[in-house]
């Protein structure tokens, strides 16, 4: 029992002596300021910039049907070519179309006969003046002349009255015909009406089994071959329009007041390097997306050469009209440590940490939204070793030596 209590105090009193040796050359190192560079929050006017990243897009793009059933005759373009509108596609045989308009229009002109038309562009100005309602109303004043003729007989005690009622009998079969006529005649007129429809449509068919280009543009899928049987609504064709192009940026819902139609914007495609392409803002959503807190930007890009291809992904930088008064720091004065940026604040020799709130880089600054006020001055450097009360010893800054290795450069002699 002895034994063992006597063991935990040999371990006890190493400790202890071991941590009496070390407290002075800690202590020493504490009390040694550290050397630190400094540089002071300054205050800046800062146009601001749009830079984001978005997906490019064709200007329009469209996929050309076919609106007629038949077997494919010719195609005339294939992935990648250009075409330019009214350009013929691909053929669909018209046959059929071709036998279904000459029933059509033989149907059509039969009706105009009728009605005394020459050609299907005439119309009927004067329904008594077509040749079925002439001849019923001849056959109408025929038969009341006749039946007046034998009145004044049979008031003469000349005529029989049976030869009266026979002419009455006429007369009203003469006026009921000519009602009938006048109805089928106005019903004949629609009838040329729908023919002319009819032929109208016929024909739009038989101008459908060729099939054209809507627009300049691009072939980007070829969907048909020779001799397949087309069916109205198989695809034939995806056509894109690329000059211009459109690129759809998704803009952080802060920079709202800053993106307006017609702004240039520089826009950077990986596959072109550092090359910009020059563009300009046409489209702004009048929306922002809930869940991103973003709204939708079209820049719209010449791409006369086909440069740019829909689906590639592109950078823009938009260089708005909106002017702030901006305070800045070094970007070397900022450290990130446990999720939060922090600058080392130096007031008379000791060290304050201060969380900040960035905004925008500017290539060696940043800005400073909350943490710093106009005139500190932070450390630049030894920032993994500072913290609050920590002591610094500050010593020159970068304009410092900048102006002592200006001033060098100009006190030393030529070829010196």
């Amino acid at each position: 029992m002895a034994i063992r209590g006597f063991l935990p105090a040999i371990v006890l009193a190493l400790a202890t002596g071991a941590c009496t040796r070390e407290r002075p050359a800690e202590a020493k190192q504490q009390a040694a300021p550290i050397p630190v560079k400094v540089a002071k929050v300054t205050s800046r006017n800062l146009q601001r910039i749009v830079d984001t990243v978005g997906t490019l897009y064709p200007f329009d793009e469209v996929i050309i049907s076919a609106e007629i059933e038949g077997r494919v005759e010719k195609v005339n373009f294939d992935l990648g070519d250009e075409v330019k509108a009214g350009d013929v596609l691909c053929v669909i045989s018209d046959e059929e179309q071709r036998y279904l308009l000459a029933q059509n229009e033989a149907q059509l002109r039969q009706s105009l006969e009728r009605l005394g038309l020459k050609n299907e562009k005439d119309r009927v100005k004067d329904i008594q003046e077509t040749p079925e309602v002439r001849r019923a109303r001849a056959d109408l004043m025929e038969a009341e002349q006749r039946h007046k003729r034998m009145e004044n007989l049979v008031d003469q005690k000349i005529g029989a009255v049976a030869d009266l009622d026979q002419a009455r009998a006429r007369f009203l079969a003469a006026q009921a015909a000519y009602d009938a006529t006048l109805n089928q005649t106005r019903n004949l007129i629609q009838e040329v009406e729908r023919y002319k429809a009819v032929v109208s449509l016929q024909r739009k068919k038989l101008r459908d089994t060729t099939v054209l280009a809507p627009f300049s543009a691009a072939i980007k899928e070829r969907q048909v071959t020779v001799g397949q049987f087309a069916r109205p609504n198989t695809p034939l064709f995806s056509l894109v329009k690329i000059n211009p192009i459109r690129l759809r940026l998704e803009v952080p819902e802060r920079m709202a007041p800053w993106a307006k139609i017609g702004q240039p914007a520089q826009v950077y495609v990986e596959a072109y390097g550092d090359r910009v392409f020059q563009g300009k803002i046409w489209r702004v959503s009048p929306t922002v997306d809930q869940s991103k807190r973003t709204f939708i930007v079209e820049v719209l890009i010449e791409n006369p050469k086909g440069e740019l291809k829909p689906g590639s992904y592109a950078r823009a930088r938009i260089v708005t009209d909106k002017v702030d008064e901006v305070k800045v720091v070094p970007v070397r004065a900022v450290i990130y440590i446990l999720g939060s940026n922090k600058a080392f604040v130096v007031k008379d020799g000791v060290i304050e940490a201060r969380d900040l709130k960035l905004g925008d880089r500017l290539e060696q600054q940043v800005e400073v939204l909350e943490g710093l006020n106009d005139g500190e001055v932070v450390a630049m450097d030894q920032l993994t070793r500072l913290d609050t009360g920590v002591k610094v010893k500050t010593v020159a800054t970068d304009a410092d030596l900048k102006k002592q290795i200006s001033q060098t450069v100009e006190n030393t002699p030529a070829g010196r």
